[in-house]
């Protein structure tokens, strides 16, 4: 049930499609899903131990025909490797601690796993009329203490404040107020912060909400359209990524991104800030001036920015913190592309490219879930699936045998890749990504507002391997405890990813345990606790590669290594596409009040029912349309 396979399980269900979706997990999301606290640690023994699902039935295959063949899936995930967790405190004092109860107020789809979905029907569902969710902040006294504000969108993508009972409030596009809003110092002057200890993270697991995968949305990338035109985002809401950080000469310091940032910059002199001014316009319409770039089409986009009379203050921070390139293998074309995409984000919700979903990434396919749901599709978690049956006549797929010995028909199959056996990925080259999680004490970049979400990319050390980016998150985006930090860093694989990783942990954060550390040390956030892993990165791989499978069986991805989410989108799209021709993609619900009804099936039911025919058409739509919960906790 990860992003791509649960986006095409939403459009099928809105089409009017049979859904079935079934995951040998316990909870929703596979490798997007988000944990609490001992949800992940739990998460990383299963991995550790890498235990193989049981064979509750043994004799499946005497279900096979004679004229049918059975293409064996796997029975262990083996998109996990390398798995490493320290303390960087005291753990034995955590032995005896247990994770609190609920919260009082739990997320929509929580990341407590498998009880994600009834946890939906516990929370009303914003209005129907309603769209992208929060990405204006609150003040960081209101953030951390109550729910965050929801955000609705009209019939143009704006972004609206749902003050504590009223949704009237209305930001356009191009409004910098978020950005300037959740930047500013706070009034009250704050108390000294209390010290965190293992046993406390321990204790308040439940508010902390880690993903395995780390990513941003685009404010006007592919995903934030999906959401708005599905109408899913109304199970969702966001808020502002608010700074954007560069790590240059061994210290970190915040990139200037819109027009007002560039000229209140102190970071740069007068002469910089016309450069840099005229080198975005410019990016802006490339397309337009091709005589500018094109003898630089061969050439990486870091020469191309050495002959454009930029500082190198300017050509770092381009490279590595707008268009967030590689130095060495992006073309002109490619960082033209990318510094584009991020100046036209800006200002749409906020004063800089991207949204963060409260609860983290994993609410996202829990979203689509829940409106397949909606729409009939039915949902079963702890449910392996132990084989396809092929039909040699046809070469298509025509059912599934799973662990209960059932076999269950259909037309068209979806498979994540993780599902398939050795055999069947006998030739495809998979990738990897190195990742790692952090909790620590403070944020890489203190500033008057503790509440900062932060993206910062350091540049590589050695030639040949890539950028890291790094993703901090604050209390208020309801994935960590107060006076924490979470922090996530990745990148595509070289070694393992503690390997890969640590040396930049090393250079952002205080990792000695003991009291006495160098003064440098000591300012530095200091980490309670971290997770190493690699993470297979199936996407781009061909159904071609996959050895044997037949035509109406498709293959979905795994997360990628990129910031956005587009590749699922675009994958989510292309099946969706190829199954039903001519089919709109994931349409917005109908409002009940659009809805029209027979008149012949109206007679009827007021021939069966003594109830008056007023109140009939509102009852059904009612339950067509405004059922979420009853179908949910089905």
């Amino acid at each position: 049930s990860g992003l791509p396979e649960s986006i095409v399980a939403a459009a099928c269900a809105r089409s009017g499609q049979r859904v079935l979706h079934v995951d040998s997990r316990n909870y929703y999301g596979g490798n997007w899903a988000s944990f609490s606290f001992s949800g992940l640690l739990s998460w990383i023994k299963e991995n550790q131990q890498k235990t193989d699902i049981s064979d509750e039935c043994g004799d499946w295959r005497k279900l096979i025909l004679e004229n049918e063949e059975a293409i064996p899936l796997s029975k262990k995930d083996k998109t996990i490797q390398h798995v490493e967790d320290f303390c960087f405190d005291d753990q034995d004092s955590a032995e005896d601690v247990e994770e609190a109860g609920a919260l009082s107020k739990l997320p929509i789809f929580g990341a407590s796993g498998a009880e994600g979905l009834a946890q939906a029907s516990e929370k009303e569902s914003p209005p129907a009329e309603s769209a992208l969710a929060e990405a204006e902040s609150q003040e960081p006294e209101k953030a951390t203490g109550s729910e965050p504000a929801s955000a609705m969108e009209g019939n143009d993508p704006e972004i609206t404040s749902e003050k504590e009972s009223s949704h009237s409030s209305a930001l356009g596009e191009s409004t910098l107020e978020l950005g300037k809003a959740e930047a500013a110092p706070s009034e009250i002057s704050a108390p000294e912060p209390k010290k965190i200890t293992y046993s406390q993270i321990v204790r308040e697991g439940r508010r902390f909400n880690i993903d395995l995968v780390s990513k941003l949305l685009y404010s006007r990338g592919l995903l934030i359209d999906l959401l708005i035109k599905s109408n899913v985002s109304r199970y969702a809401e966001f808020k502002n990524a608010t700074r954007i950080l560069a790590f240059r000469e061994g210290k970190v310091e915040q990139v200037p991104c819109s027009r007002a940032d560039v000229f209140n910059s102190r970071q740069l002199a007068m002469v910089e800030k016309r450069m840099l001014m005229k080198f975005l316009t410019f990016c802006l319409d490339y397309e337009q001036h091709p005589d500018e770039y094109q003898e630089y089409e061969s050439s990486t986009f870091a020469q191309f920015l050495r002959t454009r009379k930029l500082t190198p203050s300017l050509q770092h921070f381009i490279l590595h913190s707008i268009a967030m390139v590689s130095e060495t293998d992006s073309s002109t074309l490619e960082g033209l592309q990318a510094t584009k995409k991020f100046l036209q984000c800006l200002g749409r919700y906020g004063n800089t490219p991207f949204l963060f979903p409260l609860y983290g990434q994993g609410e996202i396919p829990q979203c689509f879930c829940r409106m397949c749901a909606v729409f009939g599709g039915i949902y079963c978690l702890r449910h392996p699936v132990q084989c396809l049956v092929v039909d040699k006549e046809s070469g298509r797929c025509k059912a599934i045998v799973d662990h209960f010995g059932q076999r269950i028909s259909a037309n068209y199959f979806i498979v994540e890749d993780s599902y398939l056996s050795e055999s069947t990925c006998t030739n495809v080259c998979y990738r990897q990504i190195s990742r790692a999680v952090l909790i620590s004490d403070q944020s890489v970049l203190n500033t008057d507002s503790e509440q900062q979400v932060s993206i910062l990319t350091v540049p590589p050390v050695d030639p040949g391997k890539a950028a890291v980016c790094v993703i901090e998150l604050c209390s208020s985006t309801m994935t960590c405890m107060k006076d924490t930090y979470l922090v996530h860093l990745t990148c595509p694989s070289t070694k393992t990813a503690r390997e890969d990783l640590e040396p930049v942990v090393q250079k952002l954060f205080n990792l000695n345990t003991e009291k006495e550390t160098e003064k440098e040390e000591q300012e530095k956030p200091r980490v309670f606790w971290a997770v190493y892993f690699n993470m297979r990165d199936s996407s781009g791989v061909e159904k071609n590669s996959y050895t044997g499978l037949p035509s109406n069986v498709y293959v979905c991805s795994g997360p990628d290594s990129a910031l956005g989410n587009d590749c699922a989108v675009k994958q989510a799209e292309t099946i969706f596409q190829e199954m039903f021709p001519g089919e709109d993609f994931c349409p917005a619900p109908p409002n009940p009040e659009d809805i029209i009804y027979d008149e012949e099936e109206i007679a009827a039911e007021e021939s069966g029912f003594s109830n008056s025919l007023e109140t009939k058409p509102e009852s059904s739509t009612e339950e067509c349309c405004s059922g979420d919960d009853s179908a949910v906790k089905k």
